[in-house]
């Protein structure tokens, strides 16, 4: 059964109340193990930054194709960039699990909400103007057929590729795209996954 893509002022609603600033986000070892403490959105990636939880999610149709987005962000703006973000600590005291938060990161951004797979997991740094990504961040994957509803608050503009020619336009341009999904493109095609 297909699920329905979200209410657009439901998406609206998620990008007012859940990607603030202040957000705690989970901070771990290079294993994902918790080290029992939190830090503030900003604070995780100012100067070297703190090392915390993130996904990247690859969205692919029946084609093959890959969903990116060109991406709205403080320091990879205007690059092409696959469904990622942060599980945090939640207002209730509890944690997000990667699920609950790859859920409401493709409601608010594509308006949908598919099944996804763990793939793997990898870590990186990445700076660029005092700021930084210090990330341990797990690689999942989701087939999507539908409509999407593209998030004009985090993104110009969307499109569908084929796998291997953006594995080899990151190759000859990757400056237009973010350094986590160069990352993990080249780690999942260098993992024998190209049949899916």
């Amino acid at each position: 059964m297909e699920i329905l893509p979200t209410p657009l002022s439901e998406i609206q609603k998620l990008s007012q109340t859940v990607y603030m600033p202040d957000q705690k986000l989970i901070l771990v070892d290079e294993n994902d193990r918790f080290l029992d403490k939190y830090a503030s959105r900003k604070k995780c990636h100012l100067g070297l930054g703190l090392h915390h939880r993130a996904f990247t999610v690859m969205i692919l149709n029946k084609k093959g194709e890959v969903l990116l987005q060109h991406r709205k962000h403080q320091l990879w703006d205007k690059v092409w960039d696959l469904t990622n973000s942060h599980p945090q600590r939640l207002a209730d005291g509890t944690d997000e699990t990667y699920e609950e938060a790859i859920q409401k990161c493709l409601i608010r951004e594509w308006g949908i909400s598919i099944p996804v797979k763990k793939i793997f997991s990898f870590n990186y740094y990445a700076k660029l103007d005092g700021q930084c990504e210090n990330e341990f961040c797990v690689f999942f994957m989701g087939k999507y057929n539908g409509q999407i509803f593209p998030n004009s608050e985090v993104a110009y503009g969307s499109k569908w590729i084929a796998l291997p020619e953006l594995l080899a336009d990151i190759k000859i341009n990757p400056n237009q795209y973010t350094p986590w999904a160069i990352k993990a493109l080249k780690e999942f095609s260098l993992g024998n996954n190209l049949i899916i």
